[in-house]
């Protein structure tokens, strides 16, 4: 193995999915955008739909377009981004659900595809995506009219079970789809948690499926193993990486793995993190560098070959907390550099 290696189970991904969907009485779909949060978009999807996702959803048109290829005719595949300008091929053509956020995309689909269907995205306070208040009630009825497939909005603070913005959302969506006999929905991850009164007629996880927060019973999806080039022994009193930011307070075995930066194990991250042999943790020290990181396996009896960095023990948010980020960031952070296997 002469590049890190990304090993993506997608046993552990459909458990997290059958885990979040039994939280709620309603149905649950499934968020596959960036490319399944980088973890690859097609089979993601092939093995959600042959768990019986109905209901995809990507950041854009071109997204859908993989999704559709992966999950075949039938499933919903909506698009958060609406229908934009130069779409309404892709929107043919793969049969997406285009998630109007504005009285100009209700317009533009209305002229290029009039009999295509689509869903209505509303912002309940976000102020990100979505119809206002205001444009909603005045296209309402002409939208309702239509038929749209859903109507939906979305949680800002839903992964944070205690604030206030929650309720306030709840309760101005509740007003906003007040007589709505189309499927709404206002729960990803974190709402889904949240109980029964922010799940109205699906759900829709995203990150919770990949194995992070706020999801804590999810099960790892994600591990890492990453090569190990060179053992090199270092005296105490010696410093190693960039910037002379780790000293060796003994004689020391220092091994050096290829995978940095370039491949979204963030500069940032420094110490406070492990790389495991088997379930023995040795640290990384020194300064990640774009290509290089440096671990310390004095305390192993022999040395590796490779190191994992993502395991059981480890989750994307421990490497994200110490990184200042979010687990989301990590994981669509793991680039093109990558080997790539699936368990399926």
């Amino acid at each position: 193995m002469s590049t890190a290696h990304l090993t993506i189970n997608l046993h552990s991904l459909t458990h997290n999915w059958r885990a979040l969907d039994a939280k709620t009485d309603v149905e649950t779909g499934a968020v596959v955008k960036a490319d399944a949060y980088g973890l690859g978009a097609e089979p993601v999807a092939w093995a959600l739909a042959e768990e019986g996702v109905r209901k995809f959803f990507v950041a854009a048109a071109e997204e859908g377009a993989i999704v559709r290829e992966a999950v075949g005719p039938g499933p919903m595949v909506a698009i958060f981004s609406g229908h934009m300008e130069g779409d309404a091929d892709l929107l043919r053509k793969h049969d997406l659900t285009p998630l109007i956020n504005s009285p100009e995309q209700f317009k533009r689909h209305r002229e290029a595809l009039p009999d295509h269907r689509f869903g209505i995205q509303l912002d309940s306070g976000m102020n990100r995506l979505g119809l206002e208040p205001a444009d909603w009630a005045e296209l309402r009825h002409d939208a309702l009219a239509l038929d749209p497939l859903v109507v939906m909005s979305h949680l800002a603070c839903g992964d944070e079970a205690e604030h206030p913005m929650n309720q306030q959302q709840l309760q101005t969506f509740k007003q906003m789809t007040n007589g709505v006999l189309v499927p709404r929905s206002l729960a990803a991850t974190g709402g889904t948690l949240l109980g029964p009164e922010f799940h109205f007629d699906f759900c829709r996880p995203g990150i919770g499926l990949y194995g992070g927060m706020p999801f804590a019973g999810a099960k790892p999806v994600v591990t890492v193993d990453l090569p190990v080039i060179q053992v090199r022994d270092v005296a105490m009193g010696e410093t190693v990486g960039y910037g002379n930011s780790w000293t060796a307070r003994r004689p020391s075995k220092i091994a050096t793995v290829a995978a940095g930066y370039a491949d979204g194990l963030h500069r940032a991250i420094g110490g406070g993190i492990d790389t495991f042999a088997g379930d023995q943790p040795c640290p990384v020290v020194g300064r990640i560098s774009m290509d290089l990181i440096t671990v310390d396996v004095t305390d192993l009896p022999y040395k590796p070959d490779r190191l994992r960095i993502l395991n059981g023990h480890q989750t994307v948010d421990d490497l994200a907390e110490a990184a200042g980020t979010i687990g989301y960031e990590i994981l669509t952070s793991l680039g093109s550099r990558y080997s790539r296997g699936y368990v399926e």
